[in-house]
């Protein structure tokens, strides 16, 4: 059974922006891009650097601890294999983004 979990309004993050947030107990970054917005787990695959202040140059972030980059719509790393983030569903519903999870 999946439920949803709010996470900010609607409006609370403007094309270009980013925003850390908790779902339930997880460190959660999103990021507007171009209108679209991407959740991912604020912990790089390679070694659990946090991920919220990676440099984001269009679709792609790079990890601030060792240079990783990760393409945020598919959430796989540019260039190395195998290395991928952990991505949350995001949808804008009666005015508020949320996510979803399966208990």
């Amino acid at each position: 059974m999946t439920r949803k979990i709010s996470i900010a309004g609607g409006n609370a993050l403007e094309p270009g922006s980013r925003m850390l947030a908790f779902v339930e107990g997880r460190s959660v970054v999103l990021f507007n891009v171009e209108g679209v917005i991407h959740a991912i787990d604020n912990s790089c695959p390679h070694n659990g650097a946090s991920l919220a202040n990676g440099r984001l140059d269009g679709h792609v972030l790079q990890c601030p601890a060792h240079g990783l980059r990760f393409d945020i719509r598919s959430g796989c790393s540019v260039g190395a294999r195998g290395l991928c983030l952990t991505k949350l569903p995001v949808e804008t519903i009666d005015g508020e983004l949320v996510t979803q999870t399966g208990e």
